[in-house]
């Protein structure tokens, strides 16, 4: 990996191997799973890829992540382009393990990194991009790739009376281990996977109370199935029609996922696939199934606002817990950086993805903002692959 200083595009000398096809590198915005993978895959292919990478230290969202965490995508299905996952990482790798691996990563690939570099706009000019970076510097490259990542920011709403509670609130996003939660009453808001893995965390990790905030109850899948993981089945899935994979994927549901209305939790009333077109992605069981039906994780109505310090629930319901953990999700909050060039849609989230680039911004990629059932570490070498053959053909004017 390169030193932690900032480059300057003309006196940088090439790695060995690589040939200069042109002065200028691609800049790749991001030490992530997917930038990593991109400037993997660009090298390969001959492109001069530097990584800036606003943190001291690749896989910086990996390590923020809470104890517990494993992937829900299998070692095999989520090794990024030119590196397989050790084996000993066994077939749900641990976020210590995906770490590991991505340190490892940089390294096997020797990937220019630079770290302690922010990237705060980015602007075209003529035939190349001009990147504003930390420290009032503007580097010039012949294509940007932004890979910045899905969980970005945290969005925490703006529960009216929210000024009123005395009790611990964070995001998720702090959340580490269920130690400082011994013995209290603990209310998650939000049953995407990372509520529902961190309900289950807390109530095996001795708190006295564990209530689940649910809107719109989840589809609940088993992480696998006589040994077929559901990541295959997401894959398998992306090629079908929806309304076989929603009628797919109730017939698995009433076969493998027992009934959990009579504890709160009822089925819901869309298609599994259905609700993935719309952005919500299925649950896959890590322990909350068990703990319902248990008693142990409560599913409450939706947290709605606060009363004189109480949480007021949907259904009218007044709580006072000790802590709440608001598992409710993140913005991508690319607006500052590319929000200017017409290649956000309305939430945020790039027009174009992978390849793919804008008309009004070419040699503009994005990967990594998508969150999809066959698995983000998989899509995100997909990504890569792409991303360098375009801008490898672009370089030769195809």
């Amino acid at each position: 990996m390169a030193d932690h200083q900032l480059p300057d595009p003309s006196a940088l000398a090439d790695p060995p191997g690589l040939s200069r096809t042109n002065d200028r590198p691609v800049y790749v915005i991001g030490g992530g799973p997917g930038g990593l993978s991109a400037a993997a895959a660009l090298r390969k292919r001959g492109v001069r890829a530097v990584v800036l990478e606003k943190s001291d230290a690749v896989g910086a969202s990996w390590r923020a992540h809470y104890d517990r965490l494993h992937l829900h995508t299998t070692r095999r299905l989520s090794a990024l382009p030119g590196l397989a996952m050790p084996r000993q990482f066994g077939r749900w790798a641990s976020r210590d393990d995906v770490v590991r691996y991505l340190e490892k990563y940089a390294e096997f690939h020797e990937l220019e990194i630079v770290t302690g570099v922010e990237v705060s706009r980015i602007e075209p000019t003529g035939p190349d991009w001009l990147l504003y970076a930390t420290g009032g510097r503007q580097l010039t490259g012949r294509a940007v790739v932004v890979a910045t990542g899905y969980n970005h920011t945290p969005r925490l709403p703006d529960w009216p009376g929210l000024d009123t509670f005395r009790g611990d609130l964070r995001h998720a996003r702090d959340y580490r281990n269920p130690a400082p939660y011994q013995d209290k009453d603990v209310l998650v808001v939000g049953v995407g996977n990372t509520g529902a893995e961190i309900a289950v965390d807390l109530a095996e990790g001795g708190a006295a109370r564990v209530r689940l905030a649910v809107r719109t109850p989840p589809h609940i899948v088993r992480r696998s199935t006589a040994g077929w993981p559901a990541q295959r089945t997401g894959i398998l899935a992306r090629r079908l029609p929806v309304r076989l994979v929603d009628r797919a994927a109730e017939v698995m549901r009433r076969l493998s996922v027992p009934d959990l209305t009579a504890h709160g939790l009822p089925r819901p009333d869309t298609g599994l696939y259905s609700r993935v077109r719309e952005g919500a992605i299925p649950v896959q069981d890590a322990g909350l199934i068990d703990a319902v039906r248990k008693g142990r994780v409560e599913p409450v109505a939706a947290l709605e606002s606060f009363d004189d310090g109480k949480a007021v629930l949907a259904d009218g319901t007044l709580l006072s817990p000790d802590a709440i953990i608001a598992a409710t999700g993140y913005r991508r909050a690319l607006e500052p950086l590319v929000g200017h060039l017409g290649v956000l849609d309305e939430q945020g989230r790039p027009l174009a993805h992978g390849d793919r680039t804008h008309p009004k911004a070419p040699g503009l990629y994005f990967t990594g903002f998508t969150n999809p059932i066959s698995g983000m570490f998989r899509e995100m070498a997909l990504d890569a692959r792409r991303i360098a053959k375009a801008v490898n053909g672009a370089a030769a004017g195809l």
